[in-house]
């Protein structure tokens, strides 16, 4: 299926690994302009590199913590002036802390509120009134599975996630009048180095080993494995496309079947 995303300009945050890696590389793949950020200049730089090596043509990296408005701002800024104006945002994060109700402070709360409904909330708030100007434009947020059937250990996640949810299908409503579309993807078990660091957790607390606790994770999906980044990358790519120009508002799992929910 031809896409026809040629020239588009996209940024995607949080994407010097994992899912937003595998995103950028899928749309430099369909020939679109690509901006990633990261806290991590080391990380941007061999995603970069990486990148370039496989499709002869480099993201532009800029160095960006999403709790930080600041530098939510400098790198619209920095898309706007490179690229021109942003026609597909992929917003990604990191997850908080994993734990329990008891275990967690206020601090803990704010850094998740910030990472992940805000950091949204912000970048969207950039990118909307030249997408409304221009009549086109994608909003994907990269959400979880938890969004539709909680995790026991990440309240954090589970709460924050479905704020951003929520966000999304309200603004869906508002925005479809432009043309504008905006959709959750919501990944189940993925081998990113977020999986890695919860089966890590998992492991000490179970006192096994990691591969056992990911064996045991790829056992509870039906499909008896757990997903690659860039299966979910290319559910992104469509849902930024001309094809799924009717679908908006709709959270999109992509989990193997794990969630035992109808809907």
């Amino acid at each position: 299926m031809e896409l026809n995303l040629l020239g588009k300009n996209v940024l995607i945050t949080a994407a010097s690994k994992g899912i937003g890696k595998a995103t950028a590389e899928r749309f430099i793949k369909e020939g679109c302009n690509v901006a990633i950020c990261s806290r991590n200049q080391e990380n941007l730089s061999k995603a970069a590199h990486e990148i370039k090596s496989l499709y002869n043509k480099e993201p532009l990296c800029i160095v960006c913590d999403i709790n930080k408005l600041e530098d939510i701002v400098n790198t619209f800024k920095v898309v706007n002036e490179t690229f021109g104006a942003i026609d597909i945002l992929v917003n990604n994060c990191g997850g908080p802390r994993a734990g329990y109700f008891e275990e967690l402070s206020d601090d803990d709360w704010d850094f998740a509120f910030k990472q992940i409904l805000m950091s949204a909330v912000r970048f969207i708030r950039l990118v909307l009134p030249a997408m409304k100007e221009r009549k086109w434009g994608r909003i994907i947020n990269i959400t979880s599975v938890s969004v539709k059937q909680p995790i026991d250990n990440l309240i954090l996640s589970n709460s924050m996630r479905n704020a951003v949810t929520a966000l999304a299908k309200t603004l869906s409503n508002q925005v479809g009048k432009y043309n504008i579309t905006i959709n959750n993807v919501a990944p189940g078990y993925t081998l990113t180095s977020r999986i890695y660091e919860l089966s890590e957790i998992k492991a000490k607390q179970l006192g096994t080993t990691q591969e056992a606790v990911l064996s045991s994770m790829a056992e509870e999906v039906p499909v008896k494995r757990l997903a690659s980044p860039h299966e979910v990358a290319a559910l992104i790519a469509f849902l930024a496309s001309d094809h799924a120009g009717y679908i908006t508002g709709s959270t999109i799992a992509i989990d193997g079947g794990v969630i035992k929910a109808t809907y």
